[in-house]
């Protein structure tokens, strides 16, 4: 990839879950001798295959995978933290004369490693507490509806069931008496040292769906079930952090006698659906992304992405969609 440009390239595959980011990421890993680097959050910890959708070692094709099973489901990895860990393998890659492909479904964590972070004030362990106390005893949406008297730009951002998020956004706009939208408008530290290149899939709705569907199905079959029992199992306080996600939330209000597995498995594909939809917003939002119509396992799709990331780098062409 040197001749192409004398800047080390890395690409960034986005777009909704199940538009099959990771068999494109393959795909380009693959052609331009790269590695994966994950940013999905969820994939991060170890012992959270199924839910998250993690591919298994021999479906890798061979391939280096980076930031997956990091993590115990104990820790919380913020965006800095993963920005902090993701920065030094992209440096390592780059060193190696590797190109690293990012992939996964996690925009703030993309955004916190490209474009950098805000500079916010420290967690407060005493007030998180506090605030996932509230939740306990008034729900979520309670919550959000906090968040939005206190700041409504960043409340239009975050679902009201993105408990993590909520409570982040309440922290910051508690311990320094401002939104946090305002301090994420100030200046952040860019990633240095790489040509970024963000490929986007955007596959048609109904198709999508269809896929998302069926996949909450497979997992539950593929034994979701029994990977949330594990994670539950878990004696440490907090609760482990990947059951508040998609799937694993309600897999594990079926385990306790809360809602019926067709119930669990249906409410999973309508939150997934919806989460899908957010996505598509989020990364909408991305400056520079160049959208393909279609999924990232169909080959005329991925040959059309070769010959993009071969052919022309120019910023001005760099946001015309493509049709594959």
């Amino acid at each position: 990839m040197g001749a192409l440009n004398a800047t080390p390239l890395l690409i960034a595959v986005v777009g909704p879950t199940a538009s099959g980011k990771s068999a494109l990421g393959l795909a380009l890993a693959e052609r331009f001798n790269g590695e994966i680097v994950n940013y999905d959050s969820v994939q991060l910890y170890r012992g959270c295959d199924i839910g998250s959708g993690k591919l298994a070692p021999g479906e890798r094709l061979g391939i280096p995978h980076h930031l997956l099973d990091c993590a115990d489901p104990s820790e919380t990895v913020t965006a800095g933290d993963y920005a902090r860990q993701a920065t030094r393998v992209l440096n390592r890659l780059a060193a190696q004369g590797k190109t690293p492909v990012l992939v996964g479904g996690t925009g703030l964590y993309l955004r916190a490693l490209l474009d950098g972070l805000f500079e916010a004030p420290a967690r407060s362990e005493p007030l998180r507490a506090r605030l996932r106390a509230v939740e306990e005893r008034r729900g979520s949406e309670f919550l959000h509806r906090m968040l939005r008297r206190l700041d409504g730009p960043a409340a239009g951002l975050i679902a009201p069931q993105d408990l993590q998020k909520v409570i982040r956004a309440l922290e910051v706009c508690l311990v320094s008496r401002q939104p946090i939208s305002r301090l994420q408008a100030r200046g952040r530290n860019a990633l240095q040292g790489f040509r970024s290149l963000k490929i986007g899939l955007n596959p048609p709705r109904e198709l999508l769906y269809g896929r998302i569907n069926r996949r909450t199905e497979r997992m539950f079959s593929d034994g979701l079930l029994e990977e949330v029992s594990a994670l539950s199992s878990r004696r440490e306080s907090p609760r482990p952090k990947p059951l508040e996600a998609l799937g694993y939330r309600q897999a594990s209000e079926h385990l306790q006698g809360r809602i019926t597995l067709a119930e669990a498995i249906r409410l999973t594909q309508r939150e997934t659906r919806r989460y899908a939809k957010r996505q598509m917003t989020w990364f909408r939002r991305e400056p520079g992304v160049i959208w393909f119509l279609g999924f990232g396992d169909d080959p005329n799709l991925q040959q059309a992405a070769f010959e993009r990331i071969q052919g022309d780098f120019s910023a001005a062409d760099s946001a015309r969609p493509l049709l594959a």
